[in-house]
């Protein structure tokens, strides 16, 4: 084989962005997959055995872009953390219980993207460092964005609540909204979880939230609540 002269161009190289890419995309994937899995048969369930087969590809290219279970945790609780923390910064726009209808439908969708995390908490928190120290900050900013609503709705004049009673009141509502899943799940636990249930249970969700504001809203906005989640009641 010739070597190159000093006229012949030199050999094609890859640029970085695309050697970048293909990492990129295989990681990406594996995190759909891992998500997609985690949410049927719940985390303490899935191997990387069953991860790596499901994707068709060896043990070891999943160990390459996460070397442990836990890193794929970890990096769908982050994508849900920032996912969250975006949807919470919406609670200081909350004024009428259609506001307050939507913002917590939204965070129930996002709470049903992730339910692996609230499906199997407990054991989760108990195995897993990280997540037992970061779901402190996810409580600590529901519970403000929780007391946010509060506000928002009192200054739209459609709550009327005693600031000794908000907070007990906010409270209760982060539980609902950090365990409804949990308690769909016990109700049906074999199809309370899967897609076609989504729509109902979310619904559900969102209205036993704001069923805790009903002795303080006013009649109107009592009223129109009973409207938004009429559909949905009829199946508690």
């Amino acid at each position: 084989m010739q070597p190159f002269s000093s006229q012949d161009p030199p050999p094609s190289k890859p640029s970085a962005k695309a050697t970048a890419k293909k990492p990129r995309r295989t990681a990406e994937r594996i995190l759909e997959v891992t998500l997609d899995l985690f949410n049927r048969f719940g985390e303490p369930n899935v191997s990387t055995t069953l991860i790596s087969a499901e994707l068709g590809i060896s043990p070891g290219n999943l160990y390459y872009h996460y070397p442990a279970k836990d890193e794929l945790i970890n990096s769908l609780f982050d994508r849900y953390e920032r996912g969250l923390n975006d949807l919470l910064a919406a609670a200081d726009n909350v004024r009428n219980v259609e506001d307050a209808w939507l913002f917590f439908h939204m965070l129930f969708e996002l709470i049903w993207q992730y339910r692996f995390l609230y499906r199997d908490l407990n054991d989760l928190l108990s195995k897993n460092r990280r997540l037992e120290t970061h779901f402190q900050f996810v409580l600590k900013n529901k519970s403000r964005a929780v007391a946010q609503v509060l506000d928002g709705l009192t200054r739209g004049s459609t709550l009327r609540i005693d600031r000794r009673e908000s907070e007990p009141v906010s409270s209760a509502m982060v539980v609902v909204l950090t365990y409804w899943l949990s308690y769909e799940y016990v109700r049906d636990p074999r199809r309370a979880l899967e897609p076609e249930s989504a729509a109902a249970a979310l619904s559900r969700g969102a209205y036993h939230v704001l069923s805790l504001l009903m002795p303080y809203l006013d009649a109107p906005s009592r009223e129109h609540l009973f409207q938004i989640a009429g559909a949905y009641r009829s199946g508690d």
